[in-house]
């Protein structure tokens, strides 16, 4: 490393320049960002889920993503690999969710042998589908949702972050300290 501050440091100060235009702390603006990423997770995860459950769409998007077609070369496009590829991650995860939960239909602790893991990768159907679909648009939804994490983290840090850090600091006799 030839550079004495470090190959960070265009970084560390484009964030120091942030927290000071913004007013809040650089500590306090990643807490923020943090939380408002899994925010913008967990509630259209939810969201979408029941959506579908509701109007049964999640079986039949799945499907038709999953679908083997012909093999041509449309649906070997990125597109249609990228969608297959988030069906599977999200069949892996709602069986991940569903068994430590006891939802989508699994037993709570249920352990899964070989057969019964053959069994889970074909059709999916119910809330098992929905939770896929609600996994995969989640999951194309991340450049929004980041987008909205660094838009709101500011007002965030701000009006809830701050006050209880110095809540926190308070509480332990400490001081805060000033920017």
């Amino acid at each position: 490393m030839s550079n004495s501050e470090g190959r960070f440091a265009p970084y560390r100060n484009a964030l120091t320049a942030i927290s000071r235009r913004t007013g809040t702390s650089l500590s306090s603006l990643l807490v923020s960002f943090a939380i408002l990423h899994e925010l913008t997770a967990i509630v259209p995860i939810v969201g979408i889920f029941y959506t579908a459950r509701s109007l049964g769409a999640g079986e039949r998007v799945v499907n038709a993503v999953a679908l083997d077609r012909d093999g041509s070369i449309d649906d070997q496009s990125w597109v249609n690999t990228r969608l297959k590829s988030w069906v599977d991650e999200g069949e892996q995860w709602a069986g991940r969710v569903g068994r430590r939960y006891g939802v989508f239909g699994f037993k709570k602790g249920e352990l899964v042998d070989q057969t019964q893991a053959s069994q889970l990768s074909g059709k999916l159907a119910g809330d098992v589908a929905n939770a896929v679909l609600a996994y995969g648009a989640v999951k194309a939804l991340l450049p929004v949702r980041i987008g909205l994490s660094l838009y709101f983290s500011p007002i965030f840090s701000r009006v809830v972050v701050e006050p209880i850090r110095l809540g926190g600091l308070r509480l332990l006799g400490r001081r805060p300290k000033s920017m």
